[in-house]
């Protein structure tokens, strides 16, 4: 029988109760025994726990590399979703722009000294 996540355990639970399951209402539990009963549901075709988001490290079904799976590899600071660059595209830029100008300064000067 499944445990269920949801952001919105209470309105889960209401959905639940307004199809005819008994939740949070002390039935038996016989296959979700570690269900807290306030997160308990039984219906005809079989029990269900719905759990929320504060409560998601009580789910026993799930392992902790189900939970690594759900979440993506850390973007690499240079491709923040938002558009924006991170600090070492910033920095490296910035550096190329300084290097640029020295050059041009040192340049000019060996130009001047020539003419």
């Amino acid at each position: 029988m499944p445990e269920q996540l949801t952001k919105h355990p209470e309105v889960t639970l209401q959905v639940l109760r307004s199809s005819g399951a008994e939740c949070a209402q002390g039935a038996a539990q016989k296959i979700l025994t570690q269900c807290p009963a306030e997160r308990f549901c039984k219906l005809p075709g079989g029990e269900i726990c719905v759990f929320g988001l504060p409560d998601a490290p009580r789910m026993t079904q799930m392992t902790a590399a189900d939970w690594r799976a759900l979440v993506p590899a850390a973007p690499a600071e240079a491709s923040k979703p938002d558009g924006s660059f991170g600090k070492g595209v910033l920095l490296s830029g910035g550096v190329g722009i300084m290097a640029g100008a020295i050059i041009g300064m040192l340049a000019m000067r060996l130009w001047r000294v020539r003419t």
